[in-house]
């Protein structure tokens, strides 16, 4: 994204407020970053704040006295990589749907040529009206890619469709239209989180993974183009990605199977239970001084499935001897890279990660960053031995 020039579109919805968010994500990843806010939006959220973070004058007028004369909204929908709408009211969506340009961010819009996100955030009942579905799917049709948020509480008090995207959402599919499409034709299946095998109705067994390196895979692997599948144990995260949720190690086993019987690449970035309970208790177990649990070797997802087409990447997770146990695994399982990290140093739950990555002849350290960077470099030396 550095040195890409992005218009960001800012209209007169409550949720303007986080397209300050926005801004500084945009302008942190080098992007020369242009607000134009609609009247409205004015009102709700100061020009001041994004001239502040952009450093670039901010357009609120369709004709301003400039020093050099030029068409503007010509000049911006010529110049921009990329034109972000967040938030877009239904009135700005309605507008482009039809054609109209009345004010300097749809007549920007309708002159661009550079591709088009749009964050709708508008009143529930708004939002479900056969006008806006039918003004969405238009704009769809005309090129704009949509990021649609959750259902959730809105500003005017009631319950449902309408909340903006994340910033941090709009921002990966900003991050998408930039990023090489290296791995386009590509299916791609990501298993991420633990797995919960069941002692009685209220209890299980777990461990402490968060799912946060595997969603950070999938999510650069998509951005370059991969058809990807997320197969998720139960984690706190949310994707726009295709995503099977699982509980249990045989689910996980089963959904991973099924999904990768036609894939070209398997990333096993799930921490799945090694043992099930044996005879879990059908009723809630009653406290006591000692309890005896039985359990049994689970199924090994990665060692069981069909790899003859299947290009495989797994995650060792250790405490001790990495090396030799990354390197166990990747022989004993017939994987074609490993990614081992130390799980003492914290990286449980963390947004950070640092891992070694074995091939059969090579060892590729990644020095601690970001789960999201580390899914990056990750992604591009799978890409290269793919190749």
């Amino acid at each position: 994204m550095k040195g890409k020039k992005v218009v960001l579109g800012v209209t007169g919805s409550i949720a303007a407020y986080k397209a300050c968010a926005l801004t500084s994500m945009l302008v942190k990843a080098g992007a020369d970053v242009h607000v134009i806010m609609t009247k409205h939006a004015a009102e709700l959220v100061g020009p001041a704040s994004f001239g502040a973070l952009t450093r670039n004058k901010v357009t609120t007028k369709m004709f301003e006295e400039r020093a050099v004369r030029e068409i503007e909204h010509v000049s911006l929908a010529a110049s921009a990589d990329l034109i972000i709408v967040a938030p877009a009211t239904a009135n700005i969506i309605a507008k482009c749907a039809c054609g109209i340009a009345d004010d300097m961010l749809s007549t920007t819009l309708l002159a661009a040529k550079c591709p088009i996100i749009a964050a709708p955030a508008m009143n529930t009942a708004m939002y479900d009206h056969p006008a806006t579905a039918a003004n969405i799917e238009k704009v769809r049709s005309y090129g704009w890619t949509i990021v649609e948020g959750e259902s959730g509480r809105l500003a005017c008090g009631t319950e449902g469709r309408g909340r903006m995207a994340e910033p941090e959402e709009i921002f990966a599919e900003a991050e998408r239209v930039f990023a090489p499409k290296d791995f386009a034709g590509i299916k791609a299946v990501v298993s991420a989180g633990p797995t919960r095998e069941a002692v009685d109705p209220v209890r299980y067994i777990s461990n402490r993974s968060s799912g946060k390196m595997g969603y950070a895979i999938a999510e650069a692997l998509a951005r370059r183009g991969a058809d990807v599948t997320i197969v998720s144990g139960p984690v706190s995260l949310s994707t726009n990605l295709r995503r099977i949720n699982v509980e249990t190690v045989s689910e996980m086993y089963e959904a991973v199977k099924a999904a990768t019987a036609d894939a070209d690449l398997f990333v096993s970035a799930a921490a799945p239970a090694d043992f099930t309970v044996d005879e879990p208790a059908s009723e809630k177990i009653k406290k006591k001084d000692s309890l005896d649990i039985t359990l049994t070797k689970a199924v090994d997802i990665i060692s069981s499935i069909d790899k003859t087409n299947l290009f495989t990447v797994g995650f060792a997770a250790e405490t001790e001897n990495l090396e030799e146990y990354a390197q166990d695994k990747l022989r004993r399982k017939g994987m074609n890279m490993i990614a081992a990290n130390d799980v003492t140093k914290g990286v449980f739950g963390s947004d950070e990660n640092e891992i070694i990555i074995y091939t059969e002849k090579e060892k590729i350290r990644l020095e601690r960053a970001s789960k999201r960077e580390i899914a990056d470099k990750l992604s591009d030396i799978i890409r290269k031995h793919m190749s």
